[in-house]
């Protein structure tokens, strides 16, 4: 469970509005340079999403606070999906592909970028969890994460929220004891 400080880096306010023909995608990175794509996709244009987590790291004669992406190799891209703006992506150093079929890359929903970024900007304690695919979908209603979405769990009437990227196969698990939660 991450219990350090959590923030995301977001580069436009556009990219939390819905505009015509734009969809959200993965990219795959190099290992640890996420951020430098990240830069020089910025510099392009291209809307990126790189949710990053604060951890505390221990050496045996220091304490560290490392900032680090939340998926490891991904960083989100919001463009129209045309030929011209996949290449325009694919020639950044470190960008290896698009996550999808056929390396076209497969649109990820508004709802599950959006369901990250609640979750981390409101500093909620989450863990790492299998990626699910199969369950009740809910959406939670009020609190801090009103309309976050995701597959509903029970384990000895502890409720949590599995948050999926289903692009990436990556999901996070969040407990919501108390909040209510509708199904979708």
């Amino acid at each position: 469970m991450s219990t350090g400080n959590q923030a995301w880096e977001f580069s436009s306010p556009i990219a939390a509005t819905r505009l015509g023909g734009e969809a959200w995608y993965a990219i795959h990175t190099r290992a640890r340079h996420e951020r430098v794509v990240t830069q020089r996709l910025q510099e392009q244009g291209v809307t990126t999403f790189l949710p990053v987590v604060t951890e505390v790291h221990r050496w045996s004669d220091r304490r560290k606070s490392v900032e680090l992406p939340l998926f490891g190799c991904y960083v989100f891209i919001r463009l129209q999906p045309t030929h011209e703006e996949r290449l325009r992506v694919l020639r950044v150093d470190g960008v290896f592909r698009f996550v999808g079929v056929r390396g076209t890359g497969t649109p990820i929903a508004d709802s599950q970028i959006e369901s990250i970024r609640t979750l981390i900007a409101e500093g909620m304690p989450w863990s790492a969890h299998p990626f699910l695919q199969v369950g009740r979908r809910v959406r939670v209603r009020g609190g801090a994460l009103n309309g976050v979405e995701g597959i509903l769990l029970a384990r000895n009437e502890d409720s949590t929220l599995v948050i999926s990227v289903d692009a990436i196969q990556r999901s996070l698990a969040v407990r919501i004891q108390g909040y209510d939660v509708e199904p979708i």
